[in-house]
């Protein structure tokens, strides 16, 4: 009998680093839910590719790809983004918790930092929506012995980033995650990844200087690409004995 395909949910999902993953997941035989918050018209296009690249044959009326709308940070809209997903394609074996949210204020001052709303909301997204995500998703994943990966930031580990809200929340969301490697034990991994900065169309919002200042003091002399977090997530969702870590993807920058 042919093995059944994973189905993987993946927020924030249609572009950048999530529709990196997307397409590495299409490629290595897996369906794939990609949610979006408003462009639908970029995540039917992700859909597209991702058949057109899938290595899967197909065996049932269920879809394969599929683009669900939800507001991440709104916890019915997370319930709904489960229940939508294991009602369409029959099952969730992985969920890559990929949102979250920053506004650019820098490092230079505390008076740019200081702003509630911009505090309320990166950690209503970058912690609480990945908590509400797990606990919707963990009784489809205990069934599927599945994993759950979510994406936090170099920032979480030391201070930096686009804010100071951000980088705390960061923080906070990998510690989050080894709290959920604890308590979804013994079925379900939980990892994070946590790149430094990408070139994604949020990383070069980043001033030039910035970005090759970046570049210049990792050791290798390289930003973390899209495609090298895509592959560390991959590798997560295969390895059977690995939870509660967290990898760090940033060209040696925090060795």
């Amino acid at each position: 009998m042919a093995a059944i395909p994973t189905v993987a949910l993946i927020t924030a999902g249609t572009a950048g680093l999530g529709a990196a993953t997307a397409r590495l997941f299409a490629k290595n035989g897996f369906r794939v839910v990609v949610n979006y918050s408003s462009n639908r018209d970029r995540a039917d296009s992700l859909v597209d590719e991702l058949e057109s690249i899938s290595t899967l044959t197909k065996s049932s009326e269920k879809p394969d790809y599929q683009a669900i709308q939800a507001d991440l940070s709104k916890r019915d809209d997370i319930l709904r983004l489960v229940s939508d997903t294991v009602a369409s394609m029959g099952r969730l074996d992985v969920v890559f918790s990929n949102g979250g949210w920053t506004r650019y204020r820098g490092m230079a001052g505390l008076d740019d930092n200081v702003d509630e709303e911009d505090w309320d909301r990166c950690f209503n997204m970058n912690v609480k929506s990945h908590l509400w995500l797990m606990h919707a998703a963990k009784s489809h994943l205990d069934e599927s012995e599945g994993a759950f990966i979510t994406t936090a930031s170099l920032a979480g580990l030391r201070v930096g980033g686009s804010s100071l809200a951000y980088s705390v929340t960061k923080a906070a969301q990998i510690h989050l995650a080894k709290g959920l490697a604890l308590l979804a034990a013994p079925k379900i991994r939980v990892n994070t990844v946590s790149p430094g900065l990408m070139l994604t169309e949020w990383g070069l919002k980043f001033p030039v200087e910035k970005q090759e200042e970046a570049r210049d003091r990792t050791p290798l002399k390289r930003l973390a690409t899209v495609e090298d977090v895509a592959e560390q997530v991959l590798c997560f969702v295969k390895s059977k004995s690995v939870t509660g870590a967290n990898a760090v993807i940033d060209g040696g920058l925090n060795h």
